[in-house]
Parts: structure tokens; sequence; C-alpha cells
């Protein structure tokens, strides 16, 4: 296990639900996981892209990263379903 996703693991918020994130929750986790350039802007954008969120503006990390592998791939021009 990396050293970083370690940290982001330990001492998990009880409350948190990886299927309903606050755009700033989303940040904050990814970014202690290694995701340097990733932004609270940033994120707006991708979801404002099409990157996929919870009716109520909360993000599921678990869809959001699938989303992120996709894009990569697409843009790496590989597209595996």
């Amino acid at each position: 296990m990396a050293s970083g996703l370690g940290t982001v693991m330990s001492n998990p918020d009880p409350g948190l639900a990886l299927t309903r994130l606050s755009i700033d929750q989303v940040v904050a986790i990814l970014q202690r996981a290694g995701a340097r350039h990733l932004t609270a802007e940033r994120l707006r954008a991708e979801l404002a892209a099409g990157a996929p969120a919870n009716p109520d503006g909360t993000v599921n990390l678990i869809a959001y990263g699938a989303w992120m592998l996709q894009e990569l791939a697409r843009r790496e021009g590989r597209h595996d379903p």
C-alpha cells in the first residue's frame, strides 16, 4: 500500500460516506492520496464537463474514480468498456 493511501485510510471519519462527499472532501482525500494538481475549481469544471455527481451536488468517490480512469484511457486513445 502506498504511504499516502495509508495516511488517507488511517483514522477514518465514521460519518464519512464515500458515495456522498462534498467537493472539498473529495479534493482533500485525493490530495492526501497524491493528486497534487486537483483543486475544487478543477473538480467543479470536471463535474460541469460530465463527471458524475449525485443529484444533491455531492460526489460518489468510486464513480468519480471510475470516470477519471475512463477519461484517462480515452485521452490516451484506448477505449475498453
